[in-house]
């Protein structure tokens, strides 16, 4: 008997209901993997999946962790409430900020180079705004 093994990956499935679009938006706008949000929650990866494609809904007992990680209230991750649009800015604050800490280990001549990059480009949008 001839078994073989299927070593790619199965393919992505699309969320399909309006809790799962939104779910998978939050996550995405968070900068987080489904392993990551798995992990925050303590479950897996798989549920989180399932929550994205399948699930109207996740059971009541998920929702308030899921708000919690995803910094959003029930009700927006409901889809009872827009979601706010500065909800993630300690988010993307963090994610910049960790990029910036990678410039440590930079020869100090390209730190200078990425700092001077940061301040042309700051002067130019504040010129613009102005």
């Amino acid at each position: 008997m001839d078994h073989k093994i299927r070593l790619e990956m199965p393919a992505k499935k699309e969320p399909h209901t309006a809790f799962g679009k939104r779910l998978f938006a939050l996550r995405k706008t968070r900068g987080l993997t489904q392993v990551q949000l798995a992990d925050a929650l303590g479950t897996t990866q798989r549920v989180i999946s399932y929550y994205e494609t399948e699930a109207e809904l996740p059971p009541s007992t998920a929702i308030i962790p899921l708000a919690r990680v995803l910094e959003v209230s029930a009700d927006e991750l409901l889809g009872l409430k827009p979601t706010e649009p500065n909800g993630n800015s300690s988010v993307q604050k963090q994610r910049l900020w960790k990029r910036f800490q990678k410039m440590d280990v930079l020869p100090t001549k390209d730190q200078r180079a990425v700092i001077r990059l940061i301040n042309s480009l700051a002067g130019s949008s504040q010129a613009e705004a102005g």
